[in-house]
């Protein structure tokens, strides 16, 4: 990690296990193992794959619909083109995941611990991550709206070029949390829970009438 960015592999090719891929031999089910598996063109709905593991495994232009994955463990995992909607993916634990130019919507992520992952130029909206732990995370050129981070931990977190629209925080702690580059912050709920965030003097200027409101501070001209 480098100033909370991932140096994340932008083909299939620059995995380092792309030669060992192979695509599934059955359908997703709860409990099983996934490795060294390529999820490629497909279409899920209503899949349960609860308790699943996938360790160096890829998924490119693959679509979820009302699945679950609650409690499944993705290590070593590459998602390009995907799309997640209304998916379950509640206490699920991310490690070295990359996710690129994908799209999640409605999906539940709460509970969840996320470490060294990086989603790219992603859509995101109404993602519910409230009491998800997410350490070395970059949402990179990403479009964030209606995420809910009530009582989420984050650590070293950065959103460089990435717009975010009604990201709520509520009893949320922040240890070095980067929003400097984020071109559009819209921050609700407890601003207290700013506190260990790292913003620039325009972003200051943006969120000042909140901050002083939460403050009781009354602002008057003469």
């Amino acid at each position: 990690m480098n100033g909370g960015r991932l140096k994340a592999p932008r083909t299939l090719a620059d995995l380092p296990y792309a030669k060992y891929l192979r695509p599934p031999e059955a359908e997703l089910d709860r409990d099983e193992e996934y490795s060294e598996i390529h999820f490629d063109a497909a279409e899920f709905d209503s899949c349960t794959a609860i308790g699943s593991r996938f360790t160096e495994t890829a998924f490119t232009s693959v679509e979820f619909t009302n699945g679950s994955f609650a409690r499944a463990r993705f290590h070593e995992v590459w998602m390009s083109r995907t799309r997640w909607l209304a998916t379950n993916l509640g206490e699920t634990d991310w490690r070295d995941v990359a996710v690129q130019d994908s799209f999640l919507a409605g999906v539940e992520v709460s509970g969840s611990t996320l470490r060294r992952v990086s989603f790219t130029e992603c859509k995101i909206g109404l993602l519910n991550l409230r009491g998800a732990t997410l350490r070395d995370v970059v949402f990179d050129r990403c479009d964030l709206s209606d995420v809910d981070l009530g009582e989420a931990s984050l650590t070293t977190v950065t959103f460089p070029g990435s717009s975010l629209r009604r990201v709520r925080l509520s009893r949320t702690t922040l240890n070095n949390v980067d929003f400097r580059g984020a071109g559009q912050l819209d921050l609700l709920g407890d601003h207290d829970s700013l506190r260990g965030a790292i913003i620039d003097t325009g972003q200051l200027a943006v969120l000042a009438p909140a901050l002083a409101d939460a403050l009781g501070i009354v602002v008057e001209d003469d």
